[in-house]
């Protein structure tokens, strides 16, 4: 029996092909690249010619009428321990780090930060919150509620911050209650104590946060009510076992709070690994065995869901595919990538190379092609010790490291985060590319584009590969080729075509078992022999002019004779309305715009190369 292959795929159906471009519209991209050896740190590169030749190497496909999340912006966090060692600083050299980090015309341009809500593990000293009481005590009014520990350092520093990116924003999320809402009344460690007394004052609390820092001229955007709340077992640092059940009771009293006082202020839920972590797991109370790798979703199904805004993820589990899942289940809740720490290597003359290629591949592509509007490391600064800290992770780096003789080192985080914030914009838009990495490292060129406001295409693109490698990029019509060297991180930032507009792709279908990410459709291989077929499902009767199949890297493997026939219903079939034989990585087929939900493809020959499709377009 001959094999019927069938495919249902994230189609990009647009209104029209990408149109020619006039003349001089894209004719060059200019390009910046960091190098795992240093050797190469944010460097431009010059510029590269686009051409109307077509590329004879594997071509990464920009395709701007598909459009996917809208960014908000790269970070990390202040610290407590960020701002000690910040402040360990001359003042002219505190400005001039500071201006490095931030500035969007000659620095990082970071514009997003996380912010502890009291104590996390980076603390200069003991921990705190912003209602301590002694012990025994309770505060349920918040009379003693003051924000007088940040009032010293944090604040300042965010102040300046905001005056180098006047568009900076902020999340904000607590490790710990005060300690007399808890029941250990400890910040390390136990419950909220599950009263209802309790969950209004918690929430009266974050409140409180809000309110105060918007009085020194910070504004709260985004809020979560608890960092990491299945970590049950912190190592000596505030953390708190929150079920999802009480994070709904807290959230269900925060939401009715920041409306009453006029705060526009997000509601972020979860802010946990990709996926539980397996030590998360095996700490796991009985009441609370519902919530493995589904707290996300409990909370979404909760009375609760009205008031989030978003669902948080951090990556010391899983991988980032575990948003483009969740995506397809909520697709209408935003999603943000909140924390990561980069680490010192084994052997730490490595941190640098390890750090740039995982980050690369997990955070910079991997979140924002998974529907991350954000991307945010841990710490903005630590010392050459990674501290100061009490407890928690003793070989964790900042985006920068602040020398004892006052010099500052800019660490593989600096040029990660910088690869995004100084050249995707906020309010930019995700768009298609076709990407042939994946987040583990198989060699091949992974990538993530995106459209800014005023119309420039950004490409980012990670060589998974220690040797050189070639790779071309199409926009329209036409295409560029480049070489990356070994391992290296590249932006290419050009102006780029209006793109077609697409269609709704809400009525779309896609196989999730073998997608790398939300854009990526199911690539298969199979050995390409006469009357295998190729069925593709639009999820609805659609006019579609031409199908282009894309085999990826597999440049050989495309069919050497094909027919096309379409149905509006999957039973009925109008015989060939199509047939051809492929040529190099492109099979571009013209259905005439006939009315159709589902096409078939039927190979006419064989060839001892398998038959490849790594992505499939569609145009209308």
């Amino acid at each position: 029996m001959r094999p019927v292959l069938t495919l249902f795929s994230a189609l990009a159906i647009a209104a029209g092909a990408a149109p020619v471009a006039a003349a001089g519209q894209h004719e060059s991209a200019r390009v910046w690249i960091t190098t795992p050896d240093g050797a190469m740190k944010m460097a431009d590169a010059g510029q590269v010619d686009f051409t109307s030749t077509p590329a004879t190497v594997p071509t990464v496909v920009v395709d701007a009428s598909r459009t996917f999340q809208t960014m908000e912006g790269f970070g990390a966090s202040i610290t407590d321990s960020s701002a000690a060692v910040l402040y360990r600083l001359s003042p002219r050299a505190r400005f001039d780090a500071m201006r490095d980090l931030f500035d969007t015309r000659t620095g990082d341009g970071l514009s997003y930060l996380r912010q502890p809500v009291g104590a996390s593990d980076f603390v200069a000293e003991a921990a705190y919150t912003y209602d301590d009481v002694p012990a025994g005590e309770t505060d349920y009014d918040l009379r003693h509620f003051t924000i007088a520990h940040d009032e010293k350092q944090i604040l300042p520093l965010l102040r300046t911050a905001k005056f180098f990116n006047p568009g900076l924003r902020i999340n904000a999320t607590p490790w710990s209650p005060p300690a007399w809402m808890k029941t250990g009344g400890s910040l390390i460690g136990g419950r909220l104590i599950d009263d209802p007394r309790i969950y209004r004052a918690y929430a009266a609390y974050l409140v409180k946060f809000i309110q105060a820092y918007r009085a020194h001229g910070i504004t709260v955007d985004t809020i979560a009510v608890q960092n990491e709340p299945q970590n049950r077992t912190p190592s000596g640092y505030p953390g708190t076992d929150l079920p999802s059940w009480q994070e709904a009771k807290v959230i269900e009293q925060l939401g009715p709070m920041l409306r009453d006082a006029h705060l526009r202020t997000k509601i972020l839920g979860y802010d946990h690994n990709w996926v539980e972590h397996p030590g998360d797991i095996g700490h796991t109370p009985p009441d609370e065995t519902a919530d493995i790798n589904a707290y996300p979703q409990n909370l979404m199904n909760s009375a609760a869901a009205k008031w989030i805004g978003g669902i948080a993820y951090h990556c010391y589990a899983g991988d980032p595919s575990a948003m483009s899942a969740f995506h397809k289940q909520f697709p209408k809740v935003d999603l943000y990538f909140t924390e990561c720490s980069g680490i010192t290597s084994a052997n730490p003359a490595d941190t640098f190379s390890d750090t740039l290629k995982w980050h690369t591949r997990n955070l910079v592509l991997g979140n924002t092609r998974n529907w991350a509007k954000t991307v945010l490391n841990w710490n903005l600064a630590l010392d050459p010790t990674g501290g100061p800290h009490v407890g928690g992770c003793g070989t964790c780096t900042g985006v920068i490291t602040v020398n004892p003789d006052g010099t500052v080192t800019r660490n593989a985080e600096y040029y990660t985060l910088g690869h995004l914030a100084r050249f995707v914009k906020s309010g930019a838009v995700r768009i298609a590319s076709t990407s042939f990495g994946t987040t583990g490292w198989n060699g091949q060129v992974m990538t993530a584009a995106f459209r800014n406001p005023d119309g420039s295409t950004v490409l980012v693109a990670h060589n998974e590969n220690d040797n050189p490698q070639a790779f071309a990029v199409r926009d329209g019509d036409r295409d560029f080729s480049y070489t990356l060297p070994g391992g290296a991180l590249a932006t290419f930032v050009w102006r780029g075509h209006s793109g077609a507009r697409a269609l709704d792709p809400a009525g779309w279908t896609a196989s999730a078992p073998a997608a790398v990410d939300d854009d990526a459709t199911t690539s298969f291989s199979a050995p390409q022999t006469a009357g295998a077929s190729l069925q593709i499902d639009f999820g609805s009767n659609v006019r579609a002019r031409e199908v282009v199949l894309d085999t990826g890297v597999s440049i050989q493997d495309y069919p050497r004779g094909y027919t096309a026939a379409i149905s509006s219903d999957g039973v009925t079939w109008t015989t060939v309305v199509a047939a051809g034989v492929g040529n190099g990585q492109f099979t571009t087929v013209n259905l005439r715009g006939e009315r159709a939900r589902f096409v078939r493809f039927t190979l006419t020959a064989a060839a001892a190369s398998p038959w490849t499709v790594a992505d499939v377009r569609a145009y209308s």
